[in-house]
């Protein structure tokens, strides 16, 4: 890949959460082009969350490298890469009763004074990401009182309310109804066609991948072992080899990759 199409990348990451301990991530290396909506699939304890992390400066890796548009993460200021970066974890969720609004305007804090005070520029910020993952009628709500599915949407709003050049989501959709699930990757897809958004998403659901995503990174015991477009890798003799599944079946029809175990 050209380097000049590249916005984020890790270059031979390792990372353990103790010493002493196995290493999650064991010398992965993977590209995030600009512009593209990409994913990270995997089976469960594959390192996929762990790669993320990685790649959203939250995690230090014990070797390798994170670089943001050719500049090394770690020389990046956490101001600017919030204004660059945003992103979601899995499973959100909140012990104080903030309203919705009140959370995704948080998102804003990269722009705001160093007292905080929000502007009607924020606010309009705030409402239109609310609106922008159909859930502007929660504005008022305290998330304490949503189910776990509107706290992940107000948790998405809040990441677009960044107004970031690259979205990094890990299990967006796992807590999302069935509308809301192909609404997110809509939103994802509309982001990319006319913003020039970058997305990498983690998921478990490979049936949302093709056709929208353009490049999909499969990890295997924390090691990248198969990449390229979704029709590259949504194929039975790649994933059975990336979920150790030897019963996994992968077919093309309706314009989408349907993925499944045989019983």
């Amino acid at each position: 890949m050209n380097d000049d199409a590249v916005l984020i990348e890790g270059r031979g990451l390792r990372f353990a959460y103790a010493e002493g301990q196995p290493e999650v991530v064991r010398g992965a290396s993977v590209a995030v082009a600009r512009g593209r909506l990409s994913a990270l699939v995997g089976a469960n304890g594959s390192g996929k969350s762990t790669l993320i992390r990685l790649l959203a400066g939250l995690l230090k890796p014990s070797a390798g490298e994170v670089l943001l548009n050719g500049v090394p993460l770690a020389r990046v200021g956490a101001r600017e890469r919030a204004r660059r970066v945003a992103y979601v974890p899995q499973g959100v969720s909140t012990v104080f009763p903030f309203t919705a609004l009140e959370v995704v305007l948080t998102g804003r804090s990269p722009y705001t004074t160093r007292l905080r005070f929000e502007t009607s520029r924020d606010l309009d910020a705030a409402r239109a990401a609310l609106a922008a993952v159909d859930a502007a009628h929660l504005e008022a709500r305290p998330v304490t009182e949503l189910s776990g599915g509107e706290r992940q949407l107000v948790a998405l709003a809040r990441a677009l309310a960044q107004e970031p050049e690259c979205l990094l989501l890990d299990e967006p959709s796992a807590a999302l109804d069935l509308k809301h699930r192909a609404g997110l990757i809509r939103h994802l897809r509309r982001l990319r066609d006319e913003r020039g958004m970058t997305a990498l998403v983690v998921t478990h659901d490979l049936t949302l991948l093709d056709p929208d995503f353009d490049r999909v990174s499969a990890v295997r015991l924390g090691e990248v072992a198969a990449e390229g477009a979704p029709s590259e890798v949504l194929r039975d003799e790649v994933l059975a080899e990336v979920y150790g599944d030897e019963h996994v079946r992968a077919r093309r029809a309706f314009g989408r990759t349907f993925v499944w175990s045989e019983l």
